[in-house]
């Protein structure tokens, strides 16, 4: 193979493997490694880094958890072949000065500060239930409640005056700054605090971000199984919906190439962590690919990042965001799924110019946040209480996956599913001529909530799938849950 050295910059605490990792992943994506070429033995490259042989094969296990990588019997390890050869920045994230895009690389067409509208799409709240088998709904009775009162408390005691008055639409500056901190560390997303615009939810930034984007009329491509409430935020903004086909990969991209040939796409709205509701994780190859066509095309991409924190095999995938300048991705998060949905804490990271425009959205739709709040939130992350939560969340909901998914296949085996590697739900699959939807509506009379695929398919659709939550649940409840669900199938 053709000598590539591979210069290692651990950042911060980083665990040495990961650093190796992304030394590699960075000259496969800047394309000094190519599809196919051979990757040096496991002993030449410990000896090279200086660190011993199982650190060096845990940085190959996770090159190839990603798809960077592939092993072909005893011929060795190699770039995977299918990714797309290009000349781009890494996957794994940008130096801060770097991300200073002051314009979209794609048409700012939406309605401007002076064109101002007022919409509202809040999203249907389930009944009361005894057992609600619900994806993305935590488990709020675990929430650090005391400690989110005492730092609500500290965060009054210390600014209370200022607290109560009328603050900066983008949010209180402390939170977007423990925000920003938060993105670059652990998604490589590097923002800043005025890179990012504090929001009442992920819902809000959606929102926000496609008023701020789009006209009436532009076409904008979703995942054909996908997030409503997301395409109803696009919908609102007047936006023409294309729904494009999603594989047990992800979105396909090279679906998507062919509706950009026929049509003029403005933006993508995807969910390449946890695709939603499937689950699926968008491969290297696919978010590279995704990244070029975007730079081809001239359009947006909208990245829901909804549930980072919860990746229980493997470490989390990096968003696409961190892969770009800050002029083509526009990255959407929440604090709902890892603290509370009742705090309302979402956020908007994207090109300056957009942001410019979804804070004056944002002032005379909502004025502000709840400055308190998020000063309140800025202190529990600051802390570090928020990541000692994810952590033990992550413990939690990895146990209640495996309840669920054991409990389905002793007692439910007519249902085939995969495990996935992250998430709050899985996605199972019924026989073909099963009517889920009205096993549905009998395991409710039975207070068993569960999600249909009509829920998630573009035109409404009945198909033999459902998405079953595990976080609200503990792990006996789910074994209850789950019979109850038995008794209902026919």
């Amino acid at each position: 193979m053709r000598p590539v050295s591979f210069p290692i910059d651990s950042r911060g605490d980083e665990p040495r493997f990961l650093a190796i990792a992304r030394a590699v992943s960075d000259a496969i994506a800047s394309g000094r490694l190519r599809p196919g070429d051979a990757l040096p033995g496991s002993r030449a490259l410990a000896e090279s880094a200086g660190v011993n042989r199982n650190t060096v094969l845990a940085a190959l296990r996770e090159l190839h958890g990603e798809g960077w990588i592939e092993t072909d019997g005893t011929r060795g390890t190699f770039v995977t072949r299918d990714l797309p050869e290009r000349k781009a920045r890494a996957m794994r994230g940008l130096p801060a000065a770097k991300r200073d895009a002051a314009r979209p690389a794609f048409e700012l067409r939406g309605v401007s500060p002076s064109e101002l509208g007022m919409r509202h799409h809040p999203g249907p709240v389930p009944p009361r239930a005894p057992f609600p088998l619900l994806g993305g709904w935590p488990d709020v009775s675990l929430v650090p409640h005391a400690e989110i009162a005492r730092a609500f408390r500290r965060a009054l005691a210390r600014s209370g005056s200022e607290l109560l008055g009328y603050g900066d639409s983008r949010g209180d500056q402390r939170l977007r700054r423990a925000l920003a901190a938060l993105l670059a560390q652990t998604r490589g997303v590097v923002a800043g605090e005025d890179g990012l615009v504090v929001t009442r939810g992920s819902q809000m930034a959606l929102d926000l971000a496609a008023r701020a984007t789009l006209a009436r009329g532009d076409v904008v491509a979703v995942e054909a199984y996908g997030y409503r409430p997301a395409w109803e935020a696009f919908r609102a903004a007047g936006a023409e919906l294309v729904p494009v086909a999603v594989d047990a990969s992800g979105i396909r991209v090279d679906a998507l190439e062919a509706l950009a040939r026929k049509r003029t796409v403005r933006a993508v709205y995807v969910t390449p962590h946890h695709q939603y509701p499937t689950t699926a994780m968008l491969p290297a190859a696919r978010r590279l690919a995704l990244l070029d066509l975007a730079k081809r095309e001239r359009f947006a991409i909208f990245e829901d990042d909804y549930d980072h924190e919860f990746q229980y095999d493997g470490r989390p995938t990096l968003p696409l965001a961190s892969a770009d300048d800050g002029s083509r991705v526009v990255y959407v998060g929440t604090l709902s799924k890892v603290l509370a949905p009742g705090l309302r804490i979402g956020f908007l990271v994207g090109p300056r110019a957009l942001l410019e425009r979804a804070a004056a959205l944002r002032a005379f739709v909502d004025r502000q946040g709840d400055l308190a709040v998020e000063r309140a939130v800025a202190e529990i992350i600051d802390d570090g209480l928020l990541a000692r939560h994810a952590r033990k969340m992550r413990r939690i909901y990895r146990e209640r996956r495996d309840a669920l998914a054991e409990a389905l296949e002793k007692k439910i085996p007519q249902l085939s599913f995969d495990v996935p590697a992250g998430g709050l739900a899985i996605w199972v699959r019924a026989p073909r001529k099963c009517d889920v939807d009205a096993w549905a509506l009998r395991a409710a009379e039975r207070g068993v909530l569960v999600h249909t695929a009509r829920r998630f398919t573009f035109d409404g659709r009945a198909e033999p799938r459902m998405r079953l939550g595990f976080a609200p649940l503990e792990p006996k409840k789910i074994q209850e849950a789950v019979g109850r669900l038995a008794t209902c199938a026919s």
